[in-house]
């Protein structure tokens, strides 16, 4: 048995043995549309994983992970998500900052911060997105400012995924007056227990609150909590980004595998399947998830030396349409029923949670747009889009 196998049969055995008793009934719990699902008991199970060494498996031992390989850190990914384990609580401190932090912190800042993420005792959340400045992130306001030893950050983020549940941000803002564009920005980590942050939810189609509006008004951050150098938030940001569409795509893509064949068992067991275009459509469907998968480990390869790439929008482009599309799909296997709320007042099936949050899908991580302009730009050297 190679590396590889040894270590998938390792994760595959542990997560047998762990999740029952208590956490037996967290499997299939959380994820989109459903963020807000026995958060507490999530966090207890990702703190039972951090005590046992399964979080942060892809970062280097000496930063508290297991230092496993890319192909280590796939393995791990989709046998999570073959064991139905619950949403992890702590994807954005774990998949996103910490890498960064790794490849672009200072010493201290990886002491203070790493430690925390990977026992699952500090929740992070990204603010990046404004009113003005979504996906067009080079547009942003809020703007930061020496103050003594501090840095006061004022603004405001929009679209901050668990932001509620998050103890820290990590936040672009414009550091250099009269500044445009991507100059002039820095990547701030900034505590959100504060005076000077307020948080309010955004009820979203699924009647959950996964996204929220965040203001700062003066919040205050240690001089000493910049990554990178003042001015040089763009290039941060945008490491994060390629963070964000990396190895963990795969396990989320097993998720997708398991949501495909509910569908097509639906459609077989209420006669949708009798329909020719349905059967188009679900074979179309099963094409696009092989597809997806292997831009992903073209990507993931690709990228094994450090940060991936603008290929990551690839992915990104083409599995956010994708599930919004088969959102759409189970909706039309549904049939009329799928217009019915399963319950009073807001009661929603999962074929309904679907296909309203996979709505989003094509725009939070970037919208279609941009990633094509990206690909266009950066990938295949197309002039730049003109900007007013």
């Amino acid at each position: 048995m190679n590396d590889v196998e040894a270590f998938r049969a390792e994760v595959r055995r542990w997560l047998r043995s762990e999740l029952t008793g208590e956490f037996a009934a967290l499997r299939g719990r959380g994820g989109p549309g459903r963020e807000h699902e026995a958060h507490a008991e999530r966090l207890a199970w990702e703190r039972h994983m951090a005590a046992a060494g399964w979080t942060c498996v892809g970062w280097p031992e000496e930063y508290g992970g297991r230092g496993a390989t890319l192909e280590q850190q796939v393995a791990f990914h989709e046998e999570y998500a073959l064991a139905d384990a619950p949403a992890r609580v702590n994807h954005i401190g774990e998949q996103l900052l910490g890498p960064t932090l790794i490849a672009f912190g200072t010493a201290a800042q990886r002491a203070r911060f790493l430690p925390p993420i990977a026992a699952a005792e500090e929740l992070w959340c990204q603010g990046y997105s404004e009113p003005d400045a979504g996906s067009d992130l080079a547009n942003v306001r809020t703007r930061a400012e020496r103050d003594g030893d501090d840095w006061a950050v004022t603004g405001q983020k929009v679209w901050t995924s668990l932001a509620h549940e998050a103890d820290w941000c990590f936040v672009v803002a414009r550091t250099e007056p009269g500044s445009t564009r991507h100059h002039g920005l820095s990547y701030l980590l900034v505590p959100l227990d504060q005076a000077g942050v307020e948080i309010r939810p955004i009820v979203q189609l699924t009647g959950t609150s996964e996204f929220n509006e965040v203001f700062f008004d003066r919040a205050r951050t240690h001089g000493s909590h910049i990554v990178g150098a003042p001015g040089d938030g763009w290039r941060v940001a945008m490491a994060t980004l390629g963070f964000e569409r990396g190895v963990s795509t795969l396990g989320q893509q097993v998720g997708f595998r398991r949501e495909l064949e509910a569908v097509i068992a639906l459609a077989r067991s209420n006669g949708a399947a009798a329909d020719p275009l349905i059967r188009d459509r679900l074979a179309r469907a099963w094409i696009g998830l092989e597809t997806i998968r292997f831009n992903a480990l073209r990507m993931l390869g690709g990228a094994a030396a450090g940060a991936p790439g603008p290929e990551a929008s690839i992915g990104k482009i083409f599995w956010a349409t994708w599930h919004r599309e088969l959102g759409e799909l189970a909706m039309d296997v549904c049939g009329a029923e799928g217009m019915l709320a399963a319950g009073a007042p807001y009661d929603l099936t999962d074929w309904q949670r679907l296909y309203l949050f996979s709505r989003s899908d094509t725009l939070y991580a970037g919208s279609n747009e941009i990633q094509r302009n990206i690909i266009a730009e950066r990938v295949l050297g197309l002039p730049k889009e003109a900007r007013a």
